[in-house]
């Protein structure tokens, strides 16, 4: 029994020197869809986490406008977002700290191959300003994601108002591909991110039915960064495994990964953290 006991005790040990502290605990994250859709969290992010650190990765992909609420309202310890305007607002009133930039990839306006409005290999300004003169219908999410927020911007950087009110301007309030699905079935247009939509086009054998029409501008450049919920403002936040979870997303392994994590070929985000 002593012998048992002392082989027990020495196993404590050794399991204790190999897993980290965190090991068994969860991490609460919010996130935009485009990370979800994409397949990068259940395919490579979550469980990788899992086995390099012992921590269950529980997240929910709601658009970048829900995760920031969700921040704030202490629902989440970290949030995985693309909208670098909000997120300055939300580290503005102290929700959350510790940005760091982890990836990219841009956005792309898409229509049908037969481009009704005419806008292939046009400036985005251009696009929007001809979608509007020749009421071409175009779908927005209108959900307070991180790419509806650039599309809005988009359209005042365009020196328009956004057509909200226009029967040709459709807000959807639903996710990417929902979104993607309504153009398609208009025959229309709409704005997303790269990623989501190569995974669009995986998903219809490599021939999509939408189109990349427009493209390029630096404009529709699409950082993703994370950020940790301030514990000045939610005591309970998980402050050290959030810190954690954001360097090992900064680590030159998981760079290495998101970079390699393909379809059709492609590359959905590229890494790049400093």
């Amino acid at each position: 029994m002593k012998r048992l006991i002392t082989l027990s005790i020495a196993l404590l040990v050794v399991l204790s020197m190999v897993l980290p502290a965190s090991a068994g605990k969860t991490l609460m994250m919010a996130t935009t869809t485009s990370t979800a859709n994409t397949g990068l969290l259940d395919e490579l992010i979550v469980p990788q986490y899992m086995k390099d650190t012992g921590v269950e990765i529980k997240f929910l992909a709601v658009g970048t406008g829900k995760a920031l609420k969700m921040a704030e309202n202490c629902d989440v310890d970290v949030v995985l977002v693309h909208a670098p305007g909000a997120e300055k607002a939300y580290m503005d009133k102290g929700v959350l700290i510790d940005r760091v930039e982890l990836m990219y990839n841009d956005f792309v306006i898409i229509g049908p191959e037969s481009d009704p409005a005419g806008v292939k290999g046009m400036n985005v300004a251009e696009a929007l300003k001809v979608i509007a003169e020749k009421q071409a219908v175009f779908a927005s999410r209108g959900d307070n994601s991180g790419t509806n927020k650039k599309e809005l911007s988009l359209w005042k950087a365009a020196g328009m108002a956004v057509p909200e009110k226009a029967a040709w301007y459709i807000q959807t309030g639903q996710g990417m591909l929902p979104t993607i699905n309504i153009a398609n079935e208009k025959n229309g247009y709409t704005m997303t991110d790269r990623g989501t939509y190569i995974k669009y086009a995986d998903t219809n054998g490599g021939n999509p039915p939408l189109k990349v029409l427009v493209e390029g501008d630096k404009v529709l450049f699409n950082q993703y960064s994370a950020l940790a919920v301030n514990t000045k403002l939610c005591k309970d936040a998980q402050y050290d495994l959030a810190k954690q979870y954001i360097s090992w997303m900064a680590s030159p392994a998981t760079q290495k990964a998101i970079g390699d994590f393909k379809l059709l070929g492609k590359k959905l985000f590229i890494p790049n953290a400093k």
